[in-house]
């Protein structure tokens, strides 16, 4: 069943606009229902919304009270009486719209005149309009939309349904003027409702605004890298600038374990995005096509689709660190040798090798030189002294078991 159970709505007939209640088709029990607001006799319409809520808080009987929906209806705010500009029908006005060519705007508003028009018919068993619907086959067509007319003989046949609205349509409405009951109300009450319903409108208004703007802090704190194919597939380009040159790479993560673009312990390596796309997508010895989500991203890469995106993260300088470090702490960028060592670690865990072990083997202040810069544990109340050229020479090295790892560099 429709969300919009039942919708208020606003319909033009001979002696005015007036609001009521519509239950478009429902099924129930295997059956299907459609209604109006009304009673045994008629469809009642009020001449405003305020009219329409006062009756309906009166707690009279009417035909939509064993609607299924009918209780979460009743308990929506005041402003669930009025329609919205797609729920008002100018019944009486519909030959006006065939009057000119076909658009989408003529089109649309005469298919929901007539859906609401028949519908109004078979509730009510009014006679001629029923039998209107029934007879001139031409008129469904119109529910297929403004492209059904867009074609050679579209013209034509909305012509047809011009000529048929035109003869028979003031017999439908009369058919239908017949079949409503205005129904009056204290206008007292009816002012008490239109306040209770401009203050709900009020409030919805605030909250779709304060949701709008929710949405959109949402979107403009929203990361664009998360809206990628790297993103979806959770493996990411990564550029490194070590020694006056950058490379470009790509790493994931599989369960917790770094995997690079490479094999054997050999990172694949590139001078420029365009020639790393180009490589992968003629290459697929590699420990990341092992990957579970590799396949989307050579997708995306036979589509030329893909595009190299390095996120911050991702992109790691090692540019000015040697030199920094040969003037002492207060001159290295901690966060700088923080990722950068991040990056030893990885590349080191995943080619599986003893190098990096090795090398603070052979070199234990550097082990906690690092530690000491770092704030991590295990620097055994080291602290650094001059001459800082032993860890600025040992960093160098590290950075050199980085590059002899690289396929090209």
């Amino acid at each position: 069943m429709s969300n919009r159970a039942i919708i208020p709505v606003k319909l033009s007939l001979t002696k005015g606009d007036f609001y009521t209640l519509w239950a478009p088709t429902w099924k129930e029990h295997g059956e299907e229902w459609q209604a109006f607001l009304g009673d045994d006799d008629h469809v009642l319409v009020f001449s405003s919304s305020a009219d329409l809520l006062t009756y309906l808080e009166s707690a009279k009987p009417h035909d939509l009270s064993s609607h299924p929906k009918w209780k979460a209806f009743e308990a929506g705010s005041a402003d669930r009486v009025v329609p919205g500009s797609k729920d008002e029908y100018d019944i009486i006005g519909a030959p006006a719209l065939l009057a000119g060519r076909a658009s989408y705007e003529s089109v649309d508003a005469l298919a929901r005149i007539f859906a609401i028009t028949r519908s109004l018919a078979e509730v009510t068993t009014a006679k001629d309009a029923v039998l209107f619907f029934a007879s001139h086959s031409v008129l469904s067509n119109v529910a297929r939309g403004y492209e059904h007319y867009a074609g050679e003989h579209g013209p034509g046949e909305w012509s047809a349904v011009g000529r048929t609205v035109l003869s028979n349509w003031a017999k439908v409405v009369s058919a239908l003027d017949e079949q409503v009951r205005v129904v009056e109300v204290d206008s007292e009450l009816s002012a008490d409702a239109q306040t209770r319903i401009d203050e709900a409108a009020t409030a919805a208004a605030a909250a779709k605004e304060q949701a709008e703007k929710a949405a959109q802090k949402a979107a403009e704190q929203a990361d664009p890298y998360d809206s990628t194919d790297w993103a979806s597939a959770g493996i990411d380009p990564v550029k490194i600038t070590i020694q006056g040159k950058s490379v470009y790479t790509l790493r994931t993560y599989v369960d917790g374990a770094p995997q690079f673009l490479g094999r054997f312990g050999e990172m694949f390596t590139f001078p420029t995005p365009k020639q790393l796309v180009r490589w992968i997508v003629e290459n697929d010895e590699h420990d990341l096509a092992r990957t579970a989500t590799w396949e989307e991203l050579m997708i995306a890469a036979n589509a030329g689709e893909l595009e190299i995106q390095v996120h911050p993260v991702n992109s790691y300088s090692y540019s000015g660190l040697v030199a920094d470090i040969s003037k002492g702490p207060e001159a290295v960028d901690t966060e700088q040798m923080s990722r950068g060592y991040e990056l030893f670690a990885d590349a080191a865990d995943w080619a599986s090798d003893d190098s990096l072990n090795s090398f603070f083997l052979a070199h234990p202040r550097m082990q906690d030189y690092i530690s000491y810069m770092l704030g991590s544990t295990g620097s055994s109340g080291y602290v650094p002294s001059k001459p800082y050229t032993d860890h600025a020479e040992g960093w160098k090295q590290l950075e050199e078991i980085l590059i002899k790892r690289f396929s090209k560099f």
